[in-house]
């Protein structure tokens, strides 16, 4: 495949919409292909103890069948599937998640909430002067709004409120009436949300606020056709939709020009939310972007394969941040490297397994930074509960789990939390990250010798000089202390001179 040419595909399953792009990529440029959108409300079938009911669920799943045939009519060389905020808090997640990939063939991203802005932020960059000026993004969607502000493509602050239009639906607009009152308690609501950031945005301050989504461009378009404003959003044009709104007092029989009735039901809170937003951080004026989150995963997925890596950049600031040997680093990476390409094929390791390793093995020893005692276990919390931009809860997961693995016990219940697709490959790979770190256990630069490894379904023999081991007591005493770390695990490592 020309790698400078290639058709992707980007899916983002929202709380109120499901929408997949389609686009080629062509030397760092997006020519969009197709688009398609479904209002599927995934959010609105999610219980007050946050379990996801049959039907919405169903809902989703159709959708995603309809999607999957696009697709196969495409040469799609690389798809993005992203989960976000109904997904996020959903109990009962997984087996919707299942299901999915089994539809689509792909595997689904769980993005954290900060993650999802980046993603927000870079879809509008795309689409906006290239200048020096700072921006403030806004999307508001279904269970969740974003707030970003950033200059050209790059993010300053990155957060996500627990509000959106269809859970504000829910909330404040019982029995789809609109009422003064319930309108006001779901702009105060709102503004109590903003408030937790708001002290921080406005010190940071922006040029221009632009508003991404749905959401916010459907009302744009219906204060145009209200002759309220042209081209831009303003709180006193807010405060007169929200006259007619009251009004008219239902949220089924709106009746507004520019409203099209697939964003009938949702649109009253989407504008209390706005109003909210606009008046705690004191907006003057908005914009709207045509980009959104899952442009902006188009073009995240164009850097990854070039200088433009998030995932690097976070890699290089968590060593910074942590204080990590740069040296050890390298030499367990490079070292898990070569123990990898020896196994992957019989252990049906892919591309995405080898990325997992390599960070497991830039970042296995972060939680020395906290305490030397049992820091694999302050290395699996820093990577499961931190914000670490570009990777997806699922590569967090994994990550955190490498981490907590690659010493002393091999906890199974570790990996029994991950999907059950992942978890004979997860053990696998912490066993070549434990190898790896062993190997380098006196910590200098003294090359390795050449060294065999043969794999078989969950055993694993490693083949050293025997002229070396017998010059490294300490690394055979580790490598026979480590058969019985492994054997409790399922695993079987044999240690061979030669």
């Amino acid at each position: 495949m020309n790698r400078s040419k290639f058709t992707i595909a980007a899916l983002d399953l929202g709380s109120n919409s499901f929408h997949m792009v389609i686009a080629r990529a062509d030397g760092g440029e997006l020519k969009i292909i197709e688009k398609l959108g479904e209002k599927v409300q995934l959010g609105a079938g999610l219980s007050a103890d946050k379990i996801l009911n049959d039907e919405a669920m169903q809902r989703g799943w159709d959708c995603l069948e309809r999607f999957a045939q696009r697709l196969q009519d495409l040469s799609v060389q690389t798809v993005r599937i992203i989960a976000t905020n109904t997904l996020r808090i959903a109990k009962n997640r997984q087996l919707f998640l299942d299901k999915a990939e089994q539809i689509m063939g792909h595997q689904v991203e769980l993005v954290a909430g900060r993650e999802e802005a980046r993603l927000v932020y870079l879809g509008v960059a795309h689409t906006l002067a290239d200048d020096a000026d700072k921006r403030l993004v806004v999307d508001i969607g279904g269970g969740s709004t974003e707030f970003i502000i950033g200059s050209r493509f790059e993010p300053i602050l990155t957060e996500s409120l627990q509000m959106g239009c269809v859970s504000y639906r829910a909330l404040f607009f019982t029995d789809d009436k609109i009422t003064r009152d319930g309108f006001s308690e779901a702009e105060m609501a709102a503004r109590q949300q903003v408030q937790l950031i708001s002290r921080n945005y406005i010190d940071t301050g922006w040029d221009e606020a632009v508003g991404s989504s749905g959401t916010i461009k459907t009302v744009l378009s219906v204060l145009e056709a209200m002759e309220l404003n042209h081209g831009k959003i303003t709180l006193e044009a807010l405060q007169s939709l929200r006259k007619e709104l009251i009004k008219q007092g239902n949220v089924e029989k709106l009746e507004l020009p520019g409203l099209r009735d697939e964003r009938r039901f949702n649109f009253a809170p989407g504008v209390a939310v706005l109003i909210g937003l606009f008046k705690e951080l004191e907006i003057v004026e908005m914009t709207i972007s045509d980009g959104a989150v899952r442009e902006g995963t188009l073009y995240d997925t164009i850097g990854r394969s070039g200088h433009e890596n998030v995932r690097d950049r976070t890699i290089g600031a968590l060593t910074m941040r942590y204080s990590l040997d740069t040296a050890q680093m390298r030499r367990v990476c490079e070292t898990s490297r070569t123990c990898f390409v020896q196994v992957a094929d019989e252990w049906a390791l892919d591309n995405q397994a080898r990325l997992w390793l390599e960070w497991a093995a830039k970042l296995h020893e972060i939680g020395l930074d906290i305490s030397h005692s049992q820091f694999q276990k302050h290395g699996e919390y820093i990577l499961r509960h931190s914000d670490l931009a570009g990777f997806s809860g699922l590569d967090q997961s994994v990550l955190a789990t490498l981490v907590r693995l690659h010493r002393r016990k091999f906890s199974s219940q570790v990996i029994h939390d991950l999907p059950v697709s992942l978890q004979d490959s997860c053990k696998r790979l912490a066993c070549l990250l434990r190898l790896a770190i062993i190997l380098h256990h006196s910590r200098h630069d003294a090359p390795l010798p050449p060294f065999r490894l043969i794999a078989n379904d969950f055993r694993l023999k490693i083949v050293l000089p025997k002229e070396w081991l017998k010059l490294h007591p300490l690394t055979q005493r580790d490598l026979d202390e480590e058969k019985d770390f492994l054997k409790t695990a399922g695993m079987l490592l044999d240690v061979e001179a030669e």
